[in-house]
């Protein structure tokens, strides 16, 4: 099986429709380990003996899983294979101060309790117009608000979607909500036009409950993926951290993360146009346009589009990456808190592994490197040489 059927099933048996025989595929499933394509040295030894060798401290280091918090068992993932680079080399963000303490005061709580460091999981709060909140996790499935034109329906566990009355009246007051995801959170949303979205861990999308005048609105803080709903005669626009993002109807992903040095908008089907005050850039699929806080220019970059959304999907994917960008990512997903000790190595890492775990997988597999370890103290993650 190669890595792109593993994903296609895995994302059959996300949405609850795979088979006694799909599971186990995946649970038999195993990839590849190998050391990316380097220039090798007469002083690293024979290429051989030592590939073989970390491939023997790799197995034996790795235990069989147990079940996942999906409801069916998967075997620890190093999809297209773990790759070591050499290098040189949540607060939500709303309107009234009011709700941020409200918002934080109520994702502290409910973790307040939590010792063990599992995999996150879909959960969310939604705020409404009239600033009432609602607990998704705990919510039934059904009507959970109307508002206005808007009925507002939870589908399934990590999926909720709004329904507009075709004949909904322009000109009326906009009601917006907020759906807010903490760490170790994640959801998927369908927006009143059809928009798809899915909301990474520690992000915010605040959206009207209903679309009318010139263009459909929404203000992302953290990281989402998009899939819009086509309307020539209303635009979509996604404002990320004083980045506007400009579509008709496309596939993008934008990654904007106040504790980010930069603001990442990936196209993978259709056109954008970046803007950010006066300096623009157009983005063709494949490609991803950077800029950093602040600044006055955007890079624009091919890229490999997986990679980009590999959160959606199920999979940490990391290309040629810093530890403090990956532990990032780890904090977020696992609502955890990093520290660091010692003079870190400058070396990066590249690899795909799965987001369902134990944090303990993911550790391990870096540690096998031999350039970094990790101690672990209840909620609390020290990075080491």
């Amino acid at each position: 099986m190669t890595n792109d059927e593993f994903l296609a099933l895995y994302e059959k048996c996300q949405t609850g429709k795979c088979t006694a025989e799909d599971i186990q595929r995946l649970e038999h499933y195993k990839d590849e380990f190998e050391l990316k394509e380097l220039p090798w040295l007469p002083e690293m030894g024979d290429r051989d003996e030592v590939r073989t060798e970390l491939l023997n401290t790799l197995r034996s280091r790795i235990t069989p899983d147990d079940i996942s918090p999906r409801k069916f068992p998967f075997r620890w993932v190093i999809a297209a294979s773990l790759l070591v680079f050499l290098s040189v080399g949540l607060v939500v963000l709303f309107n009234k101060e009011q709700k941020q303490v409200t918002v934080a005061d109520h994702f502290a709580q409910k973790t307040a309790v939590k010792t063990a460091i599992t995999p996150g999981s879909n959960k969310a709060i939604l705020i409404l117009a009239n600033g009432n909140m609602v607990d998704l996790d705990g919510s039934d499935k059904g009507l959970v608000s109307k508002q206005g034109a808007a009925e507002v329906r939870k589908l399934s566990k990590g999926k909720l979607v709004y329904n507009a009355e075709p004949k909904a009246k322009n000109g009326s007051q906009v009601a917006y909500n907020t759906i807010a995801t903490p760490r170790g959170g994640q959801y998927q949303l369908t927006l009143a036009d059809g928009t798809m979205v899915w909301l990474n861990a520690a992000s915010s999308l605040k959206f009207p409950t209903t679309f009318s005048g010139k263009e459909r609105l929404v203000e992302l803080t953290g990281e989402a993926y998009f899939e819009v709903a086509k309307n020539k005669s209303m635009p979509f626009k996604v404002v990320a951290n004083g980045v506007n993002v400009n579509v008709l109807g496309t596939h993008f992903n934008v990654m904007a993360y106040q504790d980010e040095s930069v603001v990442k908008t990936t196209l993978l089907e259709g056109s954008v146009r970046l803007e950010k005050d006066e300096i623009t850039a157009m983005l063709i699929p494949g490609e991803q346009g950077l800029i950093k806080q602040g600044g006055n220019a955007f890079k624009v970059r091919e890229v490999k589009v997986d990679d980009i959304v590999a959160w959606k999907n199920g999979l940490f994917s990391f290309e040629n990456e810093n530890i403090r960008t990956i532990m990032r990512q780890v904090s977020r997903w696992y609502d955890v808190d990093i520290d660091y000790e010692g003079q870190l190595s400058k070396q990066n890492f590249g690899g795909s592994v799965s987001r369902f775990k134990d944090i303990s997988y993911l550790l391990k597999t870096l540690e096998l490197t031999g350039t970094v370890h990790f101690k672990v103290n209840g909620r609390r993650i020290t990075v080491m040489p």
